[in-house]
């Protein structure tokens, strides 16, 4: 387990994000560049060693019901690779998903709308709305498919795979 003088040192870092000292010894930081309302990538780093970073928009990650990842037991290496895709995920636009609709539910299983980049840095989004899967790039449509394994396997055909790169 990293000391909370390493956890500091390790943000401090990253020049993009700001330090704010918070009550009783703890340690926000902030990235003010962020595309989103969201702000806070780590929150109430404690002496004692705990502390939260947010991965409320990556895949992958155990988080609590605000995004938050507990960093507590976090390597050094495992604490750089959260941070950066913590930072990467604020700085990319995601466009709201819509009310859902009144009409049938999707499966509780499959996320509302994921993100999808290729190696190049494109994105796409890929939503659930009305009984279908459309697949968006920005705000304009690029496709629809009945089946979200259908959705995935033209992903995988056109290079794009889940969650931030």
């Amino acid at each position: 387990m990293l000391t909370f003088e390493q956890k500091l040192a390790i943000f401090d870092s990253y020049p993009e994000l700001e330090r704010r000292n918070v009550s009783l010894g703890r340690v926000n930081y902030h990235f003010e560049g962020s595309r989103h309302d969201k702000k806070t990538v780590a929150s109430h780093l404690h002496p004692n060693g705990n502390g939260f970073v947010y991965a409320g928009l990556l895949r992958g990650y155990e988080t609590d019901n605000k995004g938050l990842v507990n960093i507590r037991d976090y390597s050094e290496a495992g604490l750089r690779e959260l941070i950066e895709a913590s930072i990467a995920s604020l700085t990319m636009y995601i466009p709201e998903a819509p009310a859902p609709s009144k009409r049938k539910k999707k499966p509780a299983a499959d996320p509302a709308e994921t993100l999808w980049m290729n190696e190049e840095g494109n994105s796409l989004s890929l939503r659930f709305e009305e009984d279908l899967w459309y697949l968006y790039a920005g705000l304009q449509l690029e496709m629809a498919f009945e089946t979200l394994e259908e959705a995935h396997e033209y992903l995988a055909e056109e290079g794009f795979t889940p969650g931030v790169q």
